[in-house]
């Protein structure tokens, strides 16, 4: 999936663990300009260091990935969780050079952060 806007906010890397890392940015998405969508996306592990070059009021193209999990909590009640994690900037108007992907290729395998593919003393799976 992808989508065109203006690059609203950026922050910070952080580190949600040792081994994970992660960054947040919002993009002002305008398709009806009377009514603008500010949408939140991530940015995880080495895909962090994609948001560098772009500055906020910059207008770029952001390829992403829709994620969903489910988890059920400590008391049994079972949340979702959704999130927009992109893999791919690039400033709007910007050619696809001859050494990258076409923007209709998939994008590669997400690393999932430790903490979902940990397992817990109360899984009831038999696998």
């Amino acid at each position: 999936m992808d989508i065109k806007g203006k690059l609203l906010e950026k922050s910070e890397t952080t580190n949600v663990t040792a081994s994970f890392k992660k960054r947040e940015f919002v993009v002002e998405f305008a398709e009806n300009p009377q009514y603008p969508e500010y949408v939140k996306f991530e940015l995880i592990q080495d895909k962090c260091d994609l948001l560098n070059d772009f500055q906020p009021g910059q207008e770029i193209e952001v390829h992403f990935n829709l994620k969903g999990r489910k988890w059920t909590d400590p008391k049994g009640e079972v949340k979702y969780f959704n999130s927009l994690q992109a893999w791919r900037i690039l400033p709007v108007g910007a050619q696809t050079s001859a050494g990258s992907s076409p923007s209709g290729e998939a994008p590669p395998p997400a690393e999932e952060p430790e903490w979902l593919s940990a397992s817990s003393e109360d899984d009831d799976l038999p696998f």
